[in-house]
Formats: structure tokens, sequence, C-alpha cells
């Protein structure tokens, strides 16, 4: 009788446990992209045994696995990788930082699943549905997602990570970048719905692709200016559309031979602004995140721009963003002059001086830069940030950093007043 009692005690534990495995969740939000997405050039600071540690082991790959760093489009080449523990090209990743982040602020029956995917130097076109790339992608989903079925796991992509840009700005593609976007928006939805059978929408973590002085036709002064229009777009999109948040723009950050990748530090940085965004997402929840002009106007020869700050008062930074004209400000006139002359913060407003009345003209920030040049020195840069990281900051290899919201670029008409879709992201107060 005793061995019968046991015995039935140790099948209830059994059994306990296993219905506490039954109810974990696999919450998936992987990055795609070009180059910035797959870290090149970011010597890798997260240590991959840490990481496998990390909150018990609760942050995986599309395999489910702690097998980091073997990133392919060819699977073969991928298995080969992971084969012979090749780790010559694995990268610091902003979903290293983001995974961590949503590791601590999550239950532990939630499993985390990153992964990078797409290619680097290629046009947003090339990585739509019918690419290799977004194949591969959408098959380190569906593994992830059968895997985790078997284990009688929920799975979920509530978003994913967008870095992509650089090639459409440097490049001419002469393509619509806009329509382009939102029709991958919409396959990207379309298609992981169909793998996970999720009903929520899959929405999107953007930063901001930043080389327009490397694009070999840019003009700072050009009324047209068609290399502001992708950093502007993805700006609006955050800023307006209720599927897209911020993680932010890539200029503060040191590139390395100031072209076209941000270090290990940056992608760090940026991946923890991704990561309270993503858990935003996550918890349903309605914070602004993201530095954005929300109005402009002119009163006579002086330009006032009202932003959204997720964490006043609005500064100055010349010491992270070595100081750029203006503060990275300039109004440009159809015939293509700008005319502004003095940029001053009032009331967590910019105020800018012109030389002249501002009639049909355009507004610009961090639309500048040394040619052939990125980054927070000599690239197109401005100085505009939020205090947030005054009582925020992360550790990187011993040292740091604040985390700031510096102001996004922008290439937007004067007397346009923006207002957001989605209100939620514009609470902020006039002075």
């Amino acid at each position: 009788m005793k061995i019968v009692v046991i015995s039935f005690i140790i099948l209830s534990i059994a059994a306990c446990q296993s219905h506490k495995v039954d109810k974990k969740t696999v919450v998936c939000i992987p990055v795609y992209g070009q180059s910035l997405a797959l870290g090149e050039e970011a010597v890798r600071l997260t240590d991959f045994d840490t990481l496998a540690q990390y909150a018990d082991g609760r942050i995986v790959t599309e395999q489910l696995n702690h097998d980091y760093g073997y990133f392919d489009n060819d699977p073969l080449r991928a298995f080969a990788k992971q084969l012979i523990g090749y780790q010559k090209r694995s990268f610091e990743l902003t979903v290293y930082r983001m995974a961590q982040y949503l590791a601590d602020h999550t239950g532990k029956d939630t499993l985390i699943c990153i992964f990078p995917g797409g290619k680097g130097a290629t046009a947003i076109k090339q990585l739509g549905k019918d690419s290799k790339p977004y194949q591969r992608f959408l098959d380190n989903i569906r593994n992830a997602c059968e895997k985790a079925q078997r284990h009688g796991w929920r799975f979920v992509v509530p978003a994913l990570c967008w870095m992509q840009g650089e090639s459409d700005i440097t490049d001419y593609p002469s393509t619509d970048y806009q329509l382009l976007f939102k029709q991958l928006a919409s396959d990207f939805n379309r298609d992981i719905k169909a793998i996970t059978g999720q009903q929520q929408r899959v929405e999107f973590i953007l930063y901001q692709a930043n080389p327009v002085s490397r694009a070999t036709r840019f003009n700072p002064q050009s009324y047209a200016c068609i290399e502001s229009r992708v950093p502007t777009f993805l700006m609006e999109q955050v800023r307006d559309d209720s599927s897209c948040h911020a993680s932010g723009p890539t200029y503060p950050y040191t590139f390395p031979r100031e072209a076209i990748h941000i270090d290990a530090v940056g992608q760090q940085l940026n991946g923890q602004l991704a990561a309270m965004s993503a858990l935003d997402i996550l918890r349903h929840l309605s914070h602004p995140r993201g530095l954005f002009p929300v109005a402009t106007d002119s009163d006579d020869k002086t330009v006032h721009i009202r932003f959204q700050i997720p964490s006043p008062p609005l500064q100055f930074d010349t010491i992270q963003v070595r100081k750029a004209a203006n503060y990275g400000f300039s109004v440009i006139t159809p015939d293509n002059r700008n005319i502004a002359q003095q940029v001053s913060l009032v009331d967590n407003q910019i105020e800018i001086r012109c030389s002249e009345v501002p009639v049909g003209a355009k507004v610009r920030y961090a639309i500048n830069g040394q040619k052939g040049k990125s980054g927070r020195l000599s690239g197109p840069r401005g100085n505009l940030r939020d205090s947030q990281g005054d009582s925020l900051s992360i550790t990187i290899d011993n040292k740091r950093y604040p985390v700031h919201n510096w102001c996004w670029q922008f290439d937007i008409p004067i007397h346009h007043s923006q207002k957001s879709a989605n209100s939620r992201k514009l609470f902020n107060k006039e002075p």
C-alpha cells in the first residue's frame, strides 16, 4: 500500500509539472532588415554562455535552444556553421539586449525567442514576400512555432524589429518606400498569422536609417532632397501609425569607420529602446516612445516646433553628439536656400529665427553632415534629446550609458499641423 501511495504522489507531482509546462508561452520578437539587423561590424559584447543561462535559460533561438549566432539564409550553411561552431561572423544584435529586458519583466512560464533575418546591402524591394530572405525568415518562425506546439506551448509573434532603409537612401532604387513597407507589413501579418494561428496583429518596432550624406547626390539645401524621404517616412510611421513603435535614430551612436554600421554599444542602446516598446506591446500599454515633431507653424520670421516628449525637459547635448550647425535644424526655401539663422529652446519648444518669412519652406532636422560620413561626430546629426537618461541608464562592458530619446530626423513642411492617427502617442501637454 505504501508503494502504491508513493507512486501515486510521484505521478501527481509529475502531472503537475507537466501541466505547468503546458502553460508555457513562447514570445517571438525577431529582427529583420539589412546589415544593421544582422549586426555587421558590431563586435559582439554579449557572451553567449551568459545569455544561455540568463533568466533560467528563457532566451532561446528559432530552434528553441541556446545556439545563438549561426545565421545564414541558406539552411544548409546555417547547419554547417552550427555543426563546426563557426562564429567568426557572429555580431552584436539589438535583440540580445531586448531579450534580456523582456526576460526580466515577464514570468517564468514565458520564453523569449529571438533571431535575425534579412540580407545586407539590400533595398526593401528585395526583402519582400518573394525574396529568399523573407521565405527563410518565415521558415524560422514556422520551425520555432512547430517546436513549441510539439511541447504543447503557446507561440505568438507580437512584433518584429525592423532595421532597414540604408540602401533605399543611398542607392536611389526609384521605388516607393512607403508603398513597399506597407505591403511588406501586410504580407508579414497575413503570413505569420497563418503560421501561428494568432488573432493579434504583428506590430513593428522601427529604428531610423541615417546615412543621407553617404548618398552621392545629397545636397542638404535641395528643397526636393529625396534622400530625406525614407528617414521622414519611418518617423511618421512611428508617430502616426498605432502598429509601429519606436526604438530610435542611429546618429547618436558611433559608427565603425564612420561608415554604414553602428557599433556594439549602439546596438545595445537601440536594443534597450526597442525592449521598452516591446514590453508596451506585450502589456497593451500606451506609453509615448520616441521624440518627434507634432506641429509646426511660423510667426513672421520665426518657426515654432512642438514635440512629443517622452521624458521632459528637452536638452541640447553637444557632448554625446558633436555640435551641428544650428543644433541640426535648417529651414529650406523652395528656391533651395537655408534661411535659418538662430535656434533656441524655449519652454520645451524649438524656435528658429529666419532671415525672411519662411513662405512655402520646409523645416529639417539632422538632414546634414559631412559627405560620405555617418554617426555622431561628422555624419547627419542633431543635438536635441529628452532627459530620459537622467533616470535610466544601462551598463555595457562595465560602463554606464544614459538611455535618452534623441529626436528623429525629419523633413516636413511649415504651417502643417501634424495630428497623430493614434492620439495616445501625443499626450504631452503644450507649454
